[in-house]
């Protein structure tokens, strides 16, 4: 078995490409720009031997093109014709293994911000794309809110120290929508006052951790009295049911 470690490399504005490495190896995760990618495997002279895809969109997938012309390895991801260069598609409860990681990741159907997303969960780690965030959830371009209520409320059942690889560096930004919708949350003014110091070293905030997303994520913390009143709030009426509570909270979210 390899030890490895998390490298998290910066596509864009905000996207991060997490890359589990070793002395000679590396495998990626959502690669949407093949450029920062092929920069860090040529400076750290380490050879692909797999691409991880959560979900359709081109800032996660954009980069498999680029990467697969210098090195011919597996591409797993959903079963989605839109990605096309996956060679193992995955479905709900799909084995995926990095033998040269010794790592094996059990794959999970998470729909809401996409019908076809797909997460990786193994070696404490989770790869969740855009489904879950630190503090919040990915836009319902193509899902409902049952939907995300239900991948996310799968995702809480985790061990809570597992660690939470999002793929966007937005922290700071739905701490500030959080407060708003469960104030009063003291472990929020807690990790918003961690993100800054982060921030201000230029340092991501992630990886994050169940745990840390059951104490301070509205959006699987549906149930929460503060939550339920402010979406209620929102909404001009009252709400009950956490998937409407959820939908509620989603779309102040959208506009916030």
């Amino acid at each position: 078995m390899s030890a490895y470690e998390i490298i998290p490399l910066r596509a864009f504005a905000d996207n991060y490409v997490w890359t589990l490495r070793d002395a000679r190896c590396a495998a990626v995760v959502d690669p949407g720009d093949a450029r920062p990618v092929l920069d860090y495997l040529q400076r750290e002279k380490l050879e692909l031997v797999a691409i991880l895809n959560t979900h359709h969109h081109a800032d996660h997938v954009g980069g498999n093109g680029g990467l697969l012309a210098r090195w011919k390895v597996p591409v797993f991801g959903p079963h989605d014709d839109r990605i096309r260069e996956v060679t193992h598609r995955l479905k709900d409860g799909s084995r995926c293994t990095l033998p040269h990681f010794g790592i094996e990741f059990e794959v999970f159907e998470i729909p809401g911000h996409t019908r076809t997303h797909i997460a990786f969960h193994g070696g404490g780690m989770l790869f969740c794309g855009d489904t879950l965030f630190a503090a919040g959830c990915g836009r319902l371009f193509e899902g409902t809110p049952r939907q995300m209520h239900d991948s996310l409320s799968r995702l809480m059942q985790l061990p809570d120290d597992t660690r939470v690889y999002c793929g966007h560096e937005y922290t700071l930004s739905n701490i500030r929508f959080a407060r708003a919708a469960d104030p009063g949350n003291a472990a929020l003014r807690e990790l918003e006052a961690t993100a800054k110091r982060l921030r201000d070293r230029d340092l991501p905030t992630l990886p994050s951790t169940i745990g840390q997303e059951k104490a301070t994520n509205p959006f699987v913390r549906v149930r929460e009295p503060a939550v339920v009143a402010s979406a209620s709030r929102f909404a001009g009426k009252a709400l009950s049911d956490p998937v409407s509570v959820l939908g509620a909270i989603r779309e102040w979210k959208n506009g916030f």
